[in-house]
């Protein structure tokens, strides 16, 4: 019909991962379309928006500057200058257990910090207002994909709107539930862990000193995330299903009573906390696709993996699916050729697979009420402070550097 659509890669999902995917592959040269089902993205003080950040760490950075993203970027980004974990004691009014800064490698040398923080709704804006001005790329949202079918030089898609959509390759990017990947029958392994994420955003008296507070105690972790102004903060707070359904019922005012009293157990010198928004939660699962790819397919970000919010792996994860797909792209004359998506899977499952193993021994760790497991936290954690060389390999390993 008239109007179909043609274009060299077809990226379904333009949240934060799909779109920076377009923005990358774009930069190369490449023609892109995304293809997103819900509307653009709105002003990000609406009450609707999505309240959750995203902490980009140092490799991530550099795949936003190869994106040509990172000049739009960095005017919303609160820089990770310290990573702070806290074991809190079991009993209230006890002084933490163990509490740990740890500051980037080489922060003299490099003075750069460990990532950047920037909220969700200001990231996908003005992700998309920069893909609005870039030769090659194109945006369709409100838009769904209806069908479409893997062929020998290409996919063919029919969209929402009844266009024909022709492509080399297919990318998905529609989130843990992704119905291409179901599609295109690769399956999954799948972990609940009957805890859910409850994010807000939050003010404080004092300032957070551009800190990422990881609090341990049970249940889950706690973790404030600093914004641009030094007096706010974002809030990821995993808790069992059963206390998440309590703290999402409790009225505002008490619900920052409760976390005030994690705040100061665990010695964060905030002052007086706030809530400045609604709170939303999130399910956690872990999750992992069987393949990576499939004809004229390849699955990035939370089509392909979902760990829960730790360590900020999540999208640094996802960041590295959009970098390897990218090299392994550059110069490739069909970039949905069985090789070159048999490389990208090569390269990125393994990894896959170690990262979200240990985040799943972290958060069981963390949500384990055992008295034992509480002392070995504790002891671990002291170590990697206080052991020159461990410190310097977690701090490595936490960036994705050397994984």
């Amino acid at each position: 019909m008239a109007g179909d659509l043609e274009t060299e890669i077809l990226v379904v999902g333009g949240g934060p991962a799909g779109l920076i995917l377009t923005a990358r592959l774009t930069a190369m040269g490449r023609s892109v379309i995304c293809v997103e089902r819900a509307p653009p993205p709105a002003d990000p003080e609406d009450p609707a928006a999505d309240l959750r950040t995203t902490a980009f760490l140092r490799p991530s950075v550099e795949t936003l500057r190869r994106a040509g993203v990172w000049e739009a970027l960095a005017p919303l980004a609160a820089p990770l200058r310290i990573m702070r974990i806290v074991q809190r004691a079991p009993d209230a009014g006890k002084p933490p257990r163990v509490s740990a800064d740890f500051t980037p490698p080489e922060e003299e040398e490099a003075g750069g910090p460990f990532g950047y923080n920037i909220p969700n709704a200001a990231l996908r804006l003005a992700l998309t207002r920069v893909l609005a001005e870039r030769p090659g790329a194109r945006l369709l949202a409100p838009m769904t994909l209806e069908h479409w079918i893997a062929r020998f030089d290409g996919v063919r898609a029919r969209l929402s709107d009844g266009r024909i959509l022709r492509a080399r390759l297919l990318i998905a990017a529609d989130g843990r539930d992704s119905e291409i990947r179901r599609a295109a029958g690769i399956g999954v392994r799948r972990v609940d862990y009957g805890q859910k994420a409850i994010v807000a955003a939050l003010s404080h008296e004092a300032p957070h000193g551009y800190a990422s507070s990881e609090i341990h105690s049970s249940g889950g972790p706690l973790t404030f995330t600093p914004l641009r102004d030094p007096l706010r903060s974002g809030l990821v707070w995993m808790t069992p299903n059963l206390k998440s359904a309590r703290l999402m019922a409790v009225s505002p005012e008490a619900f920052e009573a409760e976390l005030q009293a994690e705040a100061e157990a665990a010695d964060l010198g905030l002052g007086r906390i706030r809530l400045l928004t609604r709170r939303a939660a999130w399910p956690i699962i872990g999750q992992l696709a069987e393949r990576l790819q499939a004809p004229r397919l390849a699955l990035i970000a939370e089509a392909a993996h979902v760990v829960p919010p730790i360590g900020a792996q999540g999208m640094n994860m996802s960041l590295r699916d959009v970098e390897v797909l990218a090299e392994e792209l550059a110069g490739a004359s069909d970039p949905g050729a069985a090789s070159v998506l048999g490389a990208y899977e090569r390269r990125r499952l393994p990894d896959l697979r170690l990262r979200g193993f240990g985040v799943d021994l972290l958060n069981r760790a963390a949500k384990s009420d055992s008295r034992a497991i509480r002392d070995l936290r504790a002891f671990g954690l002291a170590a990697i402070r206080d052991v020159t060389p461990l410190r310097r390999t977690a701090v490595r390993l936490g960036l994705g550097e050397g994984g």
